[in-house]
């Protein structure tokens, strides 16, 4: 057993490039670029832009509807036909080619647009939990909060130069210049498509394919192990606790990694040169954060480094819906005239840094409690949930917004990340690791 979770170095850097890939399409596309031309441009409901922002939180959560529907049950697949390496390659194929198609979206093509964000996402969001299946085989238990740090850490240098590439090289986010912003989605389909090549080449596609039963088929396998997993459920409840509370966890996340740069743009009204210093900013705080935050948990643990991530978080959130209070506390304090923009850059460094930890720390925690014989199912289960909690916090961050405005709205995230907090207490994380090395027969 020992010898399977034994990889070369070549092979962790081949998984840790899909993360440098990937994180191309979730920052130029989800978070930083496409996030903004969408309610602005291509529906353009200004100034508040609050139907743009219910159909933008609407297209994603659909997408995220159809994932949380056949992730596990593919996961299951995964694992007993040994083809892990087949469904990754197939959403990646996805991802770029719906990604790329985003160049036939012009202002007024709402429905072409949401539909081509909904099928890139899937793609994206079925990647996502398909490459971190291969994590568990990587190494020990007490590496992977490292390893899935540094890949998480290097995924943020991916989204950093794939937006440059967007940013400074298609112009400014104008109506005038939009003819130059169609090649948003080329450019980022194009990066994930070459990124994600070490991926293919290097990672190994551990297990054996097992025989199908006779008058049986993948989908009703998957289905039988999946209702398994749910029927054992109280063999692995650390793993279903740390579920509960990343479901809190990522309705906030999910709030923040779609609208950060929507509330930068609509709320503090920040300038071209800000978005941008705010994208670098966060991009390397958060790249930061993953890796010493994956260092820390080897050391501390990972309940105790996931949690330290979420109250980080709580800070953040407060001091984003008090920015405009606490840039005029510290102009009176301090006899300055700081615009919010400016403040908002220092808290977009604290966020930064739990941004990447939050999601990094789980995912190790994911990998330290699943059997590795059950890894492809448990990954689509944590899929599953992130997907769920996509639709929780979209769906409910576009209705408060839509009454209450998008600046009061932000708070949701808070209470989202509290109760995540107090669940994360009840996780006993050796009785998780022990629960996971029982039914691989350690």
């Amino acid at each position: 057993m020992e010898k399977a979770k034994k990889s070369s170095g070549k092979e962790k850097f081949g998984w840790a490039m899909f993360d440098f890939a990937n994180s191309s399409y979730t920052t130029v596309i989800i978070t930083v670029v496409f996030s903004v031309l969408f309610p602005k441009f291509i529906v353009g409901d200004g100034p508040e832009y609050r139907t743009g922002n219910f159909l933008w939180s609407l297209a994603l959560s659909i997408s995220y509807l159809i994932v949380l529907a056949s992730a596990p049950v593919i996961g299951a697949i995964m694992d007993f036909s040994a083809s892990k390496k087949k469904f990754l390659f197939a959403s990646y194929l996805l991802t770029v080619i719906f990604t790329s198609a985003l160049y036939f979206v012009q202002p007024g093509y709402v429905f072409l647009g949401m539909l081509f964000l909904i099928l890139s996402n899937i793609g994206f969001s079925l990647g996502e939990a398909f490459i971190s299946s291969f994590l568990p085989h990587l190494g020990t238990p007490e590496e992977l909060g490292k390893i899935s740090g540094y890949a998480w850490a290097l995924g943020y240098f991916g989204g950093l130069i794939s937006t440059a590439l967007v940013l400074f090289g298609l112009g400014p986010q104008t109506l005038e210049n939009f003819n130059n912003l169609r090649f948003t989605g080329p450019i980022t389909g194009a990066f994930f498509l070459l990124a994600a090549i070490p991926t293919f080449l290097w990672v190994k596609e551990r297990g054996t394919a097992k025989k199908l039963p006779a008058g049986e088929g993948y989908f009703s396998i998957g289905l039988n192990r999946l209702m398994k997993t749910f029927r054992d459920v109280r063999d692995y409840r650390d793993l279903m606790i740390l579920l509960v509370s990343f479901l809190f966890a990522y309705a906030g996340l999910s709030i923040v990694i779609s609208f950060a740069f929507i509330y930068g743009d609509q709320v503090v009204r920040w300038t071209p040169a800000v978005q941008t210093m705010m994208f670098i900013i966060t991009q390397l705080t958060a790249a930061l954060g993953a890796f010493a935050f994956g260092v820390i948990q080897d050391r501390i643990g990972a309940r105790r480094t996931y949690a330290i991530t979420l109250a980080l978080w709580v800070v953040a959130i407060l001091l984003i819906y008090g920015t405009g209070r606490v840039t005029d506390l510290v102009n009176d304090m301090m006899g300055t005239a700081l615009h919010p923009q400016s403040v908002f850059l220092v808290v977009g460094s604290i966020a930064g840094l739990g941004l990447g930890a939050t999601q990094s720390s789980c995912r190790a925690m994911v990998g330290i409690f699943s059997p590795e014989s059950k890894a492809g199912e448990f990954f689509g289960l944590w899929s599953l949930t992130g997907r769920l909690a996509s639709i929780i916090g979209l769906i409910a961050l576009g209705v408060l917004q839509s009454y209450l405005g998008l600046n009061t709205a932000i708070l949701l995230c808070g209470a989202f990340f509290l109760i995540a907090i107090v669940v994360t207490l009840l996780i006993n994380e050796r009785r998780g690791m022990a629960a996971a090395r029982a039914h691989d027969g350690e």
